[in-house]
């Protein structure tokens, strides 16, 4: 049966301009955008709030949280996604790349044992039709952990598997340059004593050694042979940049520095950065600032991170700070990130494309999400 949802008197952020009008949709996809407001019964008055694109998140780490929300304590997976997916509805988020680090070269986290159980819950709950967003999976790839191929196995050939990342967490290179914040990170958020965290900085780079190189050519390959979206994490220099781009990769993730996110944009890759960043102003890791790679026009996409909510929030910020109108900001949450993803039926707000968009007021000039529509429904 075919279903119709007119909406109207709402400021719709379009790829390319904002315009007062309404939006009609038709069977889950938008099928009319037109100015002014409708006479038909029934049409929904939105009252002059935004009506945006849903958000598409790329990376977050918001899942890991739930199952293990204290240091060796898990969480039935089922209700920890559930809950997880609920979070990210709330936040606007409509299509979520679930990030899942594979390797972990201390045995020890989420990231240290096989997270099957994840894919067999989303699967769960996407057949019994109560998940709210789009689950997409994205596996970062831990390179100098010699488990890392094999906690990748369960997902290498599921249809949510989107997009692979590589990251290399040992101290004193990419975003563990400065071993003092490494320190800070690995005694507070872990629990290290000095001396584990010294054992680690010793004995890292021989790890590295022998099993960083092969499992970073494993991952590339793989990615070009299945056709998978490839990001590098971190890259600082110039070389980590050039060195993305000849295995494959079409995004910089978290660039911890203007020259690398200066190259990545030279050589067409697109650079993602936190929202985390943009709301506080700078790097929790000392890192460069998300707020100078936009002023510097090299940021292309924002990620929520560890807080779902910053990333509609982060677009708001870059409209105050950094002098992007909006639709600029919102496409850096919305069709930028579905487009380095190969994701085209959705991202804006378009005839012909997923009816997935958020309803969003402003009290005080802070957004905040009133609704959640996918596919047309309102699930939020």
């Amino acid at each position: 049966m075919s279903t119709t949802r007119v909406i109207h008197n709402a400021r719709i952020v379009l790829a390319g301009e904002t315009l007062h009008g309404q939006l009609r949709v038709e069977d889950g996809r938008i099928a009319a955008i037109d100015p002014g407001r409708s006479s038909l019964p029934g049409a929904e008055d939105w009252g002059g709030d935004w009506l945006l694109p849903g958000l598409v998140e790329i990376h977050t780490d918001n899942l890991e949280r739930h199952v293990t929300p204290r240091p060796k304590v898990v969480f039935p997976t089922l209700g920890a996604v559930q809950a997880h997916d609920a979070e990210m509805a709330a936040a606007g988020i409509s299509t979520v790349f679930d990030a899942i680090g594979v390797g972990d070269p201390y045995g020890e986290g989420f990231r240290a044992r096989s997270q099957a159980a994840v894919l067999e819950a989303l699967d769960r709950l996407d057949a019994a039709g109560v998940l709210r967003a789009d689950h997409l999976i994205h596996i970062r790839c831990e390179l100098p952990a010699p488990n890392a191929r094999e906690l990748f196995e369960p997902f290498a050939l599921h249809p949510r598997l989107k997009l692979l990342s590589l990251m290399d967490h040992t101290p004193g290179q990419r975003q563990w340059t400065n071993i003092d914040h490494a320190r800070t990170y690995y005694t507070g958020k872990k629990g290290w004593s000095e001396a584990q965290f010294a054992e680690e900085v010793r004995i890292a780079p021989e790890r590295q050694l022998r099993h960083a190189e092969p499992n970073r050519a494993w991952f590339a390959e793989f990615a070009r042979h299945s056709g998978l979206a490839l990001a590098t994490h971190d890259d600082t220099t110039v070389e980590h940049v050039d060195e993305a781009l000849a295995l494959g990769a079409c995004m910089s993730e978290f660039p911890t520095t203007l020259a690398a996110a200066r190259r990545a944009r030279q050589l067409g890759l697109a650079t993602v950065a936190g929202a985390p960043n943009v709301i506080r102003g700078g790097s929790h890791s000392g890192n460069v600032a998300a707020l100078e790679l936009a002023r510097e026009g090299v940021l292309d996409m924002l990620s929520s991170d560890y807080v779902p909510s910053s990333l509609l929030q982060a677009a708001w910020t870059l409209q105050r700070e950094a002098g992007f109108s909006p639709a600029e900001a919102i496409r850096v949450v919305s069709l930028n990130p579905a487009k380095a993803c190969g994701l085209t039926d959705r991202g804006q707000i378009a005839p012909g494309l997923r009816a997935d968009f958020l309803r969003v007021a402003e009290v005080d000039g802070f957004p905040i999400v009133r609704e959640l529509s996918v596919q047309g429904r309102r699930v939020a």
